[in-house]
Formats: C-alpha cells, sequence, structure tokens
C-alpha cells in the first residue's frame, strides 16, 4: 500500500490494518519457517506496510499533542 493511500484513512482504519498487517505476518512467517513459501518477498513487502502503518499513526499522535500544547 503506498504512503499516500495510507494518508487518506482515518485512526481507526489504521490501527485495524496495524492488527491485520501483523497477522498476515505472523502467518507468512510461520509458513515459511515450516516450509519455504512460494514468494517469500510477501513476507518484507508486509513488514514494510507494517511499518509505514505504524509511522503514520505514530506522526498523527504527534501532531495531535503539539497542536493541544499551543
Amino acid at each position: 500500500m503506498k504512503y499516500s493511500e495510507i494518508k487518506d484513512l482515518s485512526n481507526e482504519e489504521i490501527v485495524t490494518r496495524i492488527q491485520e498487517e501483523k497477522a498476515t505476518l505472523t502467518k507468512l512467517k510461520f509458513a515459511h519457517a515450516v516450509s519455504a513459501i512460494e514468494n517469500p518477498t510477501r513476507i518484507n513487502k508486509a513488514r514494510k506496510d507494517l511499518a509505514r502503518f505504524n509511522t503514520e499513526l505514530t506522526q498523527r499522535k504527534a501532531k495531535a499533542v503539539s497542536e493541544s500544547n499551543s
């Protein structure tokens, strides 16, 4: 998912997507540990998407805190 698409999501949607990506990443890691998965780059994609969601959520929280302190 592109970062521009993530910016359009609400905070609740981002939190939901973080939970989904964590579950997906766990399943992919487990499947890869048991036997090699067909496309191991999916693990990297899931990790990067998870990081993008976390980054956007952290930036929104920091922005909300800075606005409340002003």
